[in-house]
């Protein structure tokens, strides 16, 4: 049973994460386009429906995937570097696939530069979240 309540946990982790992904995403999307930075970012918010919820989908599942790892990668340590990298590593990777589509399709380097920005960000977002539901116990770490 144990082994259970851990994948339950893990689950519980994976949708915390995918719910701040999203809601981050979400709020840049929304920041770009009042801002005017949105076709050049690429942003959905505004973009038809299906690519709007497809975006939003794949961040939901980075999230998810992120939350379930970084239960993993904390566990009951208080390394501070583990956290950090974590968060960099999952940042980085959709980052940097989005500058090297960025400089592939021959896009101006700064909007593709915000975009690894926000990879950062998003997954800083959810490690923070992670960590707060961990502190109050609704979230039991490995």
């Amino acid at each position: 049973m144990e082994r259970m309540t851990e994948r339950l946990e893990s689950v519980k982790s994976g949708a915390i994460a995918a719910s701040a992904t999203v809601v981050s995403f979400e709020v840049f999307s929304i920041i770009n386009s009042q801002l005017g930075t949105g076709d050049r970012l690429g942003s959905p918010f505004g973009a038809d429906p299906f690519h709007w919820v497809l975006s939003s989908a794949i961040v939901a599942v980075s999230g998810f995937l992120f939350g379930v790892t970084y239960r993993y990668i904390i566990r009951d340590d208080a390394n501070p570097h583990l956290k950090s990298g974590g968060v960099l590593a999952f940042g980085l990777v959709r980052g940097l696939t989005q500058l090297d589509l960025g400089l592939y399709l021959e896009r101006p380097l700064w909007p593709v530069g915000v975009l690894v920005l926000e990879s950062l960000v998003l997954f800083a977002v959810a490690g923070l979240v992670l960590d707060w539901a961990i502190a109050r116990h609704w979230l039991k770490p490995f």
